[in-house]
């Protein structure tokens, strides 16, 4: 399993913008739950504080896009390092702001200014698919390496933000998300052999990339994905509190990601021969049985032993992550050009940021108004959307896959002669 791994690293460069992309997209995972906890502390409002973060959300999924297609036109280098500057620019007067208790309305425009945060996980993606466009396998091994060093962040993301808020100053999760992006991008865009270089401008006609009829399909059904993700997270809180134990809720929520994270590594080192298309749909089918069980569990069990058996529920959840949305990032790069390749990525992002902004709320609404075991229909609901939406566009998918690689096979010997 391990020689897998240490092929696609054989290659210069590799560990370097790989690890370098890990501390880069950290600030990602802490950002959000850092700032709920620094403002809840600092001024005593979780209402505050949530619509704070949920402002940073909403902004990254309408700019993030926006800077990933500058990056695709000018350069990761170019593109990433403004926009971290501003992002950093505009962390430090939410800093300020919050420390110095300004009015609220200062918080809230500072925390669109973070939605300009380079998506690093793109970026790292991008390069892979240049370095290996030509070796599916050692591509897919290097989509699962990177689906589970996202697995590992917001693992250890939200555990960092939370502990440094709690226990050295509120402000300290935020601070320290910012320098690690701030010192992420630096290393990772000071590794140049391994950029993708920027395609001519007739490659990077036609629009955005979001017109891509398999590039929407897989947003949609990103969006039912986040939704799931959103909605375990609060239900799982609500959960947990409602048998006395809310603190363990973090370490079940964990143990659904670990599940996620050994999927990914196994996954990465197989090599499956069924179309990418096909494992996709598989994937979101078992995303959305594997919400059968925590509902059940939820519903009968209760206590410590009702916790016990949601974590077990969820590790056996988690393993049906990793290989879907290995799959997804596989998909864009077969859908989507060269030229647009981080935006397409950064497009799927967008999704999750939005469905788990909505499974979020919808989760919350739920759990009050029905209780926390019932709030687990929400991400079977959601789950069920997904399958929906993955299903109708199944036939799009797979026509999009195949009219790509028509276009690449009459491409190539034009390439070759330049």
């Amino acid at each position: 399993m391990l020689s897998s791994y240490r092929r696609i690293f054989a290659a210069p460069g590799t560990l370097a913008f790989s690890s370098a992309g890990f501390v880069a997209r950290l600030p990602i995972s802490m950002a959000g739950i850092g700032i709920v906890t620094m403002l809840s502390q600092l001024t005593g409002s979780y209402g505050l504080a949530g619509a704070v973060s949920a402002t940073m959300a909403v902004a990254a999924a309408a700019l993030g896009p926006a800077v990933s297609w500058l990056v695709d036109r000018r350069g990761q280098r170019h593109v990433a390092v403004p926009a971290t500057a501003l992002t950093v620019a505009a962390a430090t007067g939410l800093l300020l702001c919050a420390h110095f208790h300004a009015p609220s309305w200062t918080l809230f425009l500072f925390a669109v200014g973070l939605g300009v945060m380079p998506s690093a996980g793109a970026m790292v993606r991008a390069r892979w698919a240049h370095l290996y466009r030509d070796d599916p396998a050692k591509l897919h091994t290097a989509y699962s390496f990177e689906a589970v060093v996202d697995e590992v962040c917001f693992i250890v993301g939200p555990i960092l933000a939370i502990g440094l808020a709690t226990n050295v100053f509120p402000e300290s999760g935020v601070l320290v998300a910012v320098v690690a992006l701030a010192v992420g991008i630096a290393l990772f865009t000071a590794q140049r052999r391994t950029e993708p270089p920027v395609h001519p401008a007739s490659a990077q006609g036609g629009g955005s990339a979001i017109l891509n009829g398999g590039l929407i399909v897989l947003v949609l059904t990103f969006v039912a994905t986040g939704a799931i993700f959103g909605s375990v997270e609060i239900v799982t809180v609500a959960f947990a509190d409602a048998q006395g134990h809310k603190g363990l809720s973090s370490i079940v929520l964990a143990v659904w990601a670990v599940g996620s994270g050994l999927a990914g590594v196994v996954y990465g080192a197989l090599k499956p021969r069924s179309p990418l298309s096909t494992r996709f749909f598989v994937g979101v089918v078992m995303m959305a049985l594997s919400m059968v069980p925590i509902l059940l569990v939820a519903s009968t069990v209760h206590g410590v032993g009702g916790l016990v058996a949601a974590g077990a529920a969820l590790l056996i959840a988690g393993v049906a992550i990793s290989p879907t949305l290995i799959s997804a990032m596989a998909l864009v790069e077969r859908l989507v050009p060269a030229a647009k390749l981080t935006e397409g990525m950064a497009w799927t992002t967008t999704g999750l940021a939005l469905g788990v902004a909505f499974g979020s709320s919808v989760g919350g609404w739920v759990v009050d108004a029905f209780g926390a075991p019932s709030g687990y229909w929400v991400p079977l609901t959601a789950g069920a959307l997904g399958v929906l939406v993955a299903l109708t566009g199944l036939g799009r998918l797979r026509a999009g896959v195949t009219a790509n690689e028509q276009v690449e096979a009459v491409e190539r010997p034009v390439d070759a002669e330049r």
